[in-house]
């Protein structure tokens, strides 16, 4: 086989082995939309940390089998999201998801409107959370996607504002 054919070969073939939502998966695509959340309310860029990235990972492995919305009660602070089959949902999808409950915070009461969520807001924005770590899978039997972020430290701390 001639080197350029085999320099072809070997792309197509590392090409067919990239996963299409692998490439919209990525430490950054996580990392990103956060970061631009707190410089929305001016609070420090998180960084990427692989031991948050391992502990989100372990517990979407325990997720895969049912996909439920439940938090792993680990040690860090966190933020879970799933998305319907039918759908590719991305980490984008997820973080989006978080940030657009920034409607519905008020920092002046450091609360959430009647009725309405925003703790994965506030998650997102903390300003002593410095690290992030998180973890995507496809459920079996076609239950939809998971996805998990692991924060550190912690953030959420009843009767504290975020920023």
């Amino acid at each position: 086989m001639e080197a350029s054919t085999l320099a072809i070969c070997s792309l197509l073939m590392l090409a067919m082995s990239i996963h299409p939502s692998d490439a919209q998966n990525s430490a950054q695509d996580y990392v990103t939309p956060h970061n631009a959340a707190r410089s929305a309310v001016g609070v420090g860029p998180m960084a990427w940390s692989a031991k948050l990235q391992s502990f989100a990972e372990s517990y979407a492995a325990q997720r895969k089998g049912d996909c439920m919305l439940q938090h792993s009660g680990g040690p860090y602070g966190e933020n879970i999201f799933w998305g319907g089959a039918g759908a590719d949902w991305k980490a984008a999808d997820a973080v989006r998801l978080w940030v657009d409950e920034r409607k519905d915070y008020s920092y002046a009461t450091n609360s959430c409107a009647q009725g309405k969520v925003c703790g994965h807001y506030t998650q997102v924005v903390w300003r002593e959370s410095t690290t992030v770590g998180c973890a995507r899978v496809v459920c079996d039997a076609g239950r939809g996607v998971f996805i998990v972020c692991s924060y550190e430290p912690r953030g959420n701390i009843v009767g504290r504002k975020p920023y």
